[in-house]
């Protein structure tokens, strides 16, 4: 039992409801995600339904379904233009659709927008490394292949440009794998950054995340491994503040 007065730092479905009415309601929202993945079609549901109850009209269609006109508009299965969308689906696959060479002459306007794709390139790390050396926001981190990456000796996390949930990522400890992750990642070249281990409770590793919706900050959500890798088998775990 919680004692009386806990709370929990959660108005995400509030925040998400809100943040869809400062669009305009007068344009189709369109949906759309690899809807093969059961976790991808899962979460695209939730937020459709999230910008229903803000007083958008929905459609939802998996990507592969999106066709483009002759005057290179995008459109649904129904040829109704595809204006406004949200897209679970990441910008580095987009850009090396059959498609792709349109997007930046479409008017669709992509939620979230283009720009995204630096951030979820981990050459940023490096990058932000050499900018703001000894930052104490930052690890340090280096391309696999710059020799200043022997400054992190032979302990270190070992991650590709792009991977998500924890795949393809290594833990390097006395020039040893420890532990690693498969996945499908790795092509275009990895980074090694120094190892920030977490913390450890009875064999399970907690990882905290902060929700921003609008630019605001909106709820804590906690991701909990059986290890040191966060996957896409981890937990969501509920908090409480006493």
């Amino acid at each position: 039992m919680l004692p009386t007065g806990a709370d929990q730092f959660n108005s995400i479905h509030e925040s998400l409801i809100e943040g869809w009415r400062e669009f305009d309601l007068t344009h189709r929202l369109h949906f759309t995600a690899a809807l093969e993945s059961d976790e991808d079609a899962g979460t695209l549901a939730y937020l459709e339904d999230t910008a229903r109850q803000a007083g958008f009209t929905t459609t939802m269609l998996d990507v592969g379904e999106i066709g483009l006109r002759d005057d290179g508009c995008f459109v649904d299965m129904e040829n109704r233009p595809v204006t406004r969308a949200f897209k679970l689906y990441p910008w580095e696959w987009m850009f090396r659709e059959a498609f792709g060479a349109h997007l930046i002459k479409s008017d669709t306007q992509w939620i979230e927008p283009p720009w995204k794709a630096i951030l979820s390139n981990k050459g940023l790390l490096p990058l932000l490394w050499e900018m703001f050396p000894g930052h104490p926001n930052l690890l340090p981190a280096y391309f696999d292949d710059d020799p200043s990456a022997d400054a992190l000796g032979s302990t270190y996390v070992r991650k590709p440009i792009y991977s998500r949930e924890g795949a393809n990522v290594t833990l390097v400890r006395g020039g040893e794998t420890q532990f690693d992750r498969t996945g499908p990642y790795g092509a275009e070249g990895f980074i090694r950054q120094a190892w920030a281990p977490l913390p450890n409770f009875a064999g399970r590793y907690p990882v905290l995340g902060s929700w921003i919706v609008s630019g605001e900050p909106c709820g804590l959500s906690i991701r909990e491994d059986s290890g040191p890798i966060t996957s896409n088998t981890s937990r969501f775990i509920p908090h409480a503040i006493v």
